[in-house]
């Protein structure tokens, strides 16, 4: 049976960038991150990653103040209402932002051929993935067995 409270991500990825918690996209994904990497089971996941800096840099939170305190165990909930205490962002800005970050696609030219390649290994003929979110979607898809 699947822990969520302590995800394993050698076994399965974590949640789409795309599910939203108090309207924040990403922020599953990123507590899934951080727990797993509490538990020495973040796999070739990368906590505080490019995405998770976007995610911090928008809260002004701290990476490492949010992996201390998803080290205690506390639920989404109770994670939530740990980031809503420390990020003063009204809901409709919360709203813009994850609708941007999940349409987001690579800007510069480095961006897209990064972007090219991994779509490349991961499912070449595949015409349909435009942004970070559906690349990431697919990639840990792939990644666990699937065929793009």
């Amino acid at each position: 049976m699947t822990n969520l409270s302590a995800p394993d991500l050698t076994v399965h990825p974590p949640r789409s960038m795309r599910v939203r918690l108090g309207g924040y996209a990403h922020l599953p994904r990123l507590l899934d991150k951080a727990r797993a990497s509490t538990a020495g089971k973040l796999g070739a996941y990368h906590y505080n990653c490019p995405l998770d800096k976007q995610f911090f840099a928008f809260t002004g939170l701290n990476a490492e103040a949010l992996l201390a305190e998803a080290a205690k165990g506390g639920s989404d909930t109770q994670m939530l209402a740990w980031v809503r205490a420390r990020c003063a962002r009204q809901p409709a800005e919360i709203e813009a932002w994850s609708d941007w970050l999940v349409r987001n696609g690579p800007g510069g030219s480095d961006g897209h051929q990064w972007m090219a390649t991994t779509l490349k290994a991961a499912a070449p003929d595949r015409d349909d993935i435009r942004g970070f979110a559906d690349l990431l979607d697919l990639d840990d898809y792939v990644s666990f067995g699937g065929r793009g």
